[in-house]
């Protein structure tokens, strides 16, 4: 892999982990046309999502501070014997419900090593048909009656409710932040939590695959080259800031529906491609390249 192929899949990262459109789904279509799939594929994709992570991280430092602050509070409680699960300070609600959100994702662990084969395969059939699910969700929760709950009246079901939405976006073509903003719109939240939740919930999501992701890298002995993954790393925080604010902007203005047109044409594309990918023996690119 080069230096612009790391730079290139950086921008993609960083412009479609926070726009509902599904990062995984784009780079492993990049990958696809490019011949950049296979071995090593799903790693690189787990890379740049650490460096998105860092987009989130400065675009809410100020709530995740506020987060950090209210555990240790929690731990100060705990040791003292005044830990309450009863509780209206909102930071502490919300780290419940996060860790509530996050339990799903174990379920999901159990069909990693099925997704991996799927991310470094030579089809997209299976994206084409994920990019198509994520447009029916985008569209059904921009239609919804807009809701007004926050951290405050977020109970178990509806944290556990999101993390099944967020565990099912390991697939690539389903959006993770699309998955869970749409699912918190359809619960009733406001669109302003709905975002932040989805982000802020991503931490710890993305931590854990990329440390899973990457001790199996290293155990396998996985041939990794450091420059172009720093470089996508890098490209793909900035890009992921910039984007960040972007769909704060777009949610709040009611112009969430605009990914769902977007999902829904890409994802036909995409589906068109990879039946007749089937059907001819050969990748789409060279196909076209052929017979014009």
């Amino acid at each position: 892999m080069s230096i612009l192929d790391g730079f290139l899949q950086g921008i993609i990262q960083g412009a479609t982990e926070f726009l509902p459109i599904s990062s995984d789904g784009h780079l492993t279509l990049y990958q696809h046309l490019t011949g950049n799939s296979g071995e090593g594929a799903l790693f690189f994709n787990l890379m740049l999502h650490l460096g998105t992570l860092l987009a989130v991280i400065i675009a809410y430092h100020k709530e995740i501070w506020e987060l950090i602050c209210a555990f240790f509070g929690m731990v100060g409680d705990l040791l003292h014997g005044r830990f309450t699960f009863k509780t209206r300070d909102e930071n502490r609600r919300m780290i419940f419900m996060f860790v509530v959100a996050c339990l799903p994702l174990l379920g999901f662990l159990l069909i990693k090593d099925w997704v991996t084969a799927i991310t470094e395969d030579d089809d997209i059939v299976i994206e084409g048909l994920c990019f198509l699910w994520t447009a029916a969700l985008l569209f059904f929760a921009s239609k919804c009656v807009k809701g007004k709950k926050t951290a405050g009246e977020m109970r178990v079901r509806d944290a556990l409710i999101i993390g099944v939405f967020q565990g099912t976006a390991i697939m690539p073509g389903i959006s993770r932040s699309g998955s869970t903003i749409s699912s918190g719109l359809l619960l009733g939240f406001s669109r302003e939590y709905c975002v932040k939740f989805s982000f802020i919930l991503g931490i710890p999501a993305i931590l854990g695959a990329s440390l899973l992701e990457a001790k199996d890298a290293f155990a396998s002995g996985l041939e990794i080259e450091l420059l172009p993954v720093l470089v996508g790393m890098l490209t793909a925080a900035v890009v992921g800031y910039f984007c960040i604010r972007l769909i704060q902007y777009l949610v709040a203005s009611d112009r969430f529906i605009l990914f769902s047109y977007y999902t829904a044409a890409l994802g036909t594309v995409v589906l068109v491609a990879g039946i007749l990918e089937h059907l001819w023996g050969e990748n789409i690119v060279a196909l076209v390249g052929r017979l014009f």
